[in-house]
């Protein structure tokens, strides 16, 4: 029988006529698989064809066990359908309903009471060391945190002037407390003068705000300590203001519903300011009665007023974090954030005690 031609195969008609012979087209003919040249690409079948890429999400089609239930195949699809049954524990502590690292926050509190206690009852200087390091920080912290609001007030004659003025006011009273405020604010205006008139005013207007809300307010701490019953007036002004934030605390995580300032601190309530009006007025009647000879009626009005001024003191600085879009002030405290996060009801609370002692139980 004699083979056909390659007229006859089939498919021959649509290959073009070419008198190269095969052997001379592709020179590998006759050799073993192994010793064929390749590519890359993938294995060649004794055919010629490379089998199909694999799909996404499962194997190659022509394969048997590329034969998956649909199910399966969605399944193998959708990273969220893997869920870890047992989530890794994680060892930070969790914050409580007001926000708070609770137990890091008692700790850090402790620790600054026992700090202000001992330079109190030890030698009184050394709480206007205090006093002078805190308005420091504070300045700092402050300084940092305009500046994420593209302020940028002056540091150095801050600094400077932070520490004249807690001195001055120590050694000359409120008149130096005042000329010191003043000085400083005249040296934050010239020194930044140096730097040209963009953003001149904003700056300049910045350092002296920043003048003014922390050395200056903290200096009114250091006027309670200046008398003879210093020590008992220092203490009185800051046993209150810490009840007010414990009442504060207390009663609006137990008691809060009704928001006091929802736009500046929605964990703020009214309950939490009636617990920190309770709590004050609690604590300030006996130590103003018994500790400064003061009427009864005198320490519960000295104690609803440093309520309300500790809550405007939180709510103000609350309103500048969320003008300059921080969370906090600093991250030197754990539990609290930075300094100015606790000195923030402190400072205006401090000028009212000052004033509020000098007339309910003068010296």
């Amino acid at each position: 029988m004699t083979p056909p031609s390659s007229a006859d195969r089939p498919g021959s008609a649509d290959r073009p006529a070419s008198a190269e012979p095969a052997t001379a087209r592709l020179p590998w003919l006759g050799t073993p698989l192994a010793d064929r040249p390749g590519d890359d690409t993938g294995p060649v079948s004794i055919r010629g064809e490379r089998p199909a890429p694999p799909r996404p999400g499962g194997t190659n089609p022509e394969s048997p066990e590329a034969v998956l239930d649909p199910e399966t195949v969605l399944d193998l699809q959708a990273p969220e359908a893997v869920v870890d049954p047992e989530p890794v524990p994680t060892t930070e502590q969790a914050p409580g309903r007001a926000g708070r690292n609770l137990r890091a926050a008692i700790g850090v509190g402790l620790g600054l009471g026992a700090l202000i206690l001992a330079s109190l009852l030890l030698w009184r200087p050394a709480f206007l060391a205090v006093v002078t390091a805190a308005a420091v920080v504070g300045v700092i912290e402050l300084t940092r945190a305009l500046q994420a609001g593209r302020f940028r007030p002056p540091l150095i004659p801050l600094l400077v002037g932070s520490v004249a003025m807690e001195i001055l006011a120590w050694t000359r009273g409120s008149t130096g407390l005042v000329v010191g405020f003043l000085v400083t604010a005249l040296a934050v205006v010239l020194w930044r003068l140096a730097d040209g008139p963009a953003g001149y005013l904003r700056d300049a207007a910045a350092g002296v705000l920043v003048a003014l809300y922390v050395p200056l307010l903290a200096g009114f701490a250091v006027l309670l300590l200046v008398p003879d019953d210093g020590v008992a007036r220092v203490l009185a002004f800051i046993a209150t203001v810490v009840c007010s934030d414990v009442g504060g605390y207390a009663a609006g995580v137990l008691l809060g519903k009704h928001p006091l300032a929802p736009s500046i601190s929605p964990k703020k309530s009214w309950e939490g300011l009636a617990g920190s009006v309770l709590a004050c007025i609690l604590v300030a009647t006996p130590v103003i009665a018994l500790a400064l000879d003061g009427p009864w009626w005198a320490g519960a009005l000295y104690g609803a007023a440093i309520a309300v001024t500790a809550t405007l003191g939180d709510l103000a600085e609350s309103l500048i974090k969320r003008d300059l879009g921080i969370k906090d002030m600093g991250h030197l405290l754990p539990g609290h954030g930075g300094l100015m996060d606790r000195l923030d009801s402190l400072l205006p609370s401090a000028a009212v005690a000052f004033l509020l002692l000098s007339v309910l139980a003068p010296v």
